[in-house]
C-alpha cells in the first residue's frame, strides 16, 4: 500500500477536532500516516457510513417513546398533599367547609370529575361525590374548598376559567352554569334552562380568553352553544337532532379552545372535530374509541390528548390526526391509576389527568423544545 493510498483513506477519517489540509497531507511521513490509520480504526467509520449497523439496534415501541414524552410529576387526592408546608391548614379547612356529618372528610376527593387551572397556579377539581370544588395551590402550599350546598350545585361535571380568573362550573343535574370570582365568591348563574329551551343538557365548557366567547356542549341537543361573556347566545355549531356529516355532532361531550381553534369531542361519531373561531369546520380526526368517560385536552403545540378509560391509557395525536404515541398509565406503578377520564393542559405543557375510580388527579410534564417545569 502506498503513501498516497494511506493518505486517501486517512483523509476519510472523521475525527472531531482534526482537519487535514492538502499541504499537511503532502508533508505527512509514512510513520505518521500509519498512526493516523490506527486512529481511524479506533474512531470507527465516518459519519454517514454506519447504516450497516443501524439495523442491529432494536426499534423503540410507541409506549417506550411515550415514556420520554410524558413524565410523571405527582398525584394528589386531598389537602394532605399540600399540608406538610402549611401547619395551620386543618383549621382553615374546617372554617371554610363548615361542619359535615358525612363519613368522608371534606378535604378528600370522593369522585373527581373535572380539572382546570387559572393564571395564579390554582388547580380546581370538581367533585361529584362531595358536591364541591377543591382548590389546590402547590406554589404557596395552600388548599381551599368551595362547597356550594345542595341548593346551588348538585353535579359539577366540567370547569373553565376566563381571562379574569372567574371560575365557570357546569352543573349537569340542574342544567346550568354557575360563576365564582377569583376569591371564590358565588356570582350567580351564567344561564338557566328556562332562558332557552334547547340549553338543557350542558356537559362540557371552554372559554376563549382572547374573545371572551364561551362554548358549551349541549349533549342531548347535539350542538355547541356559543355565548358572549354576558351569557347571551351568539350562535350555535351543529344542528339540532345531530348528524354524521362534517360540522355535525352526535352527543358532543368535551370542548377545548387552543391556538385560535375549537376542538370538539364528538362521542357518537367517535371523532374529534376542529373548527375555526367562527365555527367553520376544518378537520375531523377519527378515534379508536370514545364514550362518556373520554377526556380531551390540547397543548400549546397543538398536540391532542385523548383518555381511554377502559385501557388506562392516554392517546396522543398531532394536529393533522397522525397518532404520535400511547402512554400507558399503569407504568406509573406507585400511583395505581386505573381509569383516566377528564383531562386538562395547564400553562401549555402540564397535563392533568382525572382518575375518578382511584379518587385522584395525576400531573404529567409534557416534554418538548418549549417544555418547562410543572409546578
Amino acid at each position: 500500500m502506498t503513501n498516497r493510498t494511506l493518505l486517501r483513506d486517512a483523509g476519510q477519517c472523521n475525527v472531531p477536532g482534526i482537519g487535514l489540509t492538502s499541504v499537511a497531507m503532502a508533508n505527512l511521513t509514512r510513520r505518521s500516516a500509519w498512526a493516523l490509520l490506527v486512529c481511524c480504526i479506533v474512531a470507527g467509520p465516518a459519519v454517514g457510513e454506519n447504516k450497516t449497523f443501524a439495523s442491529a439496534q432494536p426499534a423503540q415501541t410507541e409506549v417506550q417513546q411515550a415514556a420520554a414524552s410524558l413524565s410523571f410529576v405527582r398525584a394528589f387526592s386531598s389537602a394532605d398533599d399540600v399540608r406538610r408546608f402549611h401547619p395551620f391548614l386543618n383549621r382553615a379547612i374546617e372554617f371554610m367547609a363548615g361542619h359535615r356529618d358525612d363519613l368522608a372528610p371534606a378535604n378528600v376527593l370522593q369522585s373527581p370529575s373535572a380539572v382546570t387551572t387559572d393564571s395564579n397556579h390554582h388547580v380546581f377539581v370538581a367533585d361529584l361525590g362531595a358536591n364541591a370544588i377543591h382548590v389546590f395551590d402547590f406554589s404557596h402550599s395552600k388548599y381551599a374548598l368551595l362547597e356550594m350546598g345542595r341548593d346551588r350545585l348538585g353535579s359539577p361535571v366540567s370547569l373553565a376559567v376566563d381571562a379574569h380568573n372567574n371560575l365557570y362550573v357546569v352543573d349537569k343535574a340542574a342544567g346550568t352554569v354557575l360563576i365564582y370570582d377569583s376569591a371564590g365568591t358565588f356570582r350567580g348563574h351564567f344561564w338557566t334552562p328556562r332562558e332557552e329551551s334547547y340549553r338543557d343538557s350542558p356537559v362540557g365548557i371552554a372559554i376563549d380568553k382572547a374573545t371572551g366567547l364561551v362554548y358549551v356542549c349541549d349533549r342531548q341537543r347535539h350542538i355547541i352553544v356559543v355565548m358572549d361573556d354576558r351569557g347571551r347566545v351568539v350562535s350555535q355549531i351543529g344542528k339540532l337532532g345531530g348528524g354524521h356529516q362534517s360540522g355535525e355532532f352526535s352527543f358532543p361531550s368535551q370542548v377545548v379552545v387552543e391556538g385560535g381553534e375549537l376542538f370538539v369531542l364528538d362521542v357518537g361519531n367517535t371523532r374529534i372535530q376542529i373548527f375555526n373561531p367562527a365555527g367553520h369546520f376544518r378537520l375531523a380526526i377519527p378515534l379508536i374509541f370514545a364514550d362518556n368517560h373520554t377526556g380531551l385536552a390540547v397543548d400549546d403545540q397543538d398536540n391532542i390528548y385523548v383518555s381511554n378509560f377502559d385501557l388506562n391509557q392516554i392517546e396522543v395525536y398531532r394536529h393533522d390526526g397522525e397518532q404520535l404515541y400511547t402512554f400507558d398509565l399503569s407504568t406509573v406503578k406507585a400511583e395505581k391509576f386505573v381509569h383516566p377520564s377528564s383531562l386538562w393542559v395547564g400553562a401549555g405543557y402540564c397535563l392533568y389527568v382525572v382518575d375518578s375510580q382511584s379518587k385522584r388527579v395525576g400531573l404529567f410534564q409534557i416534554s418538548g423544545q418549549n417544555a418547562q417545569q410543572c409546578r
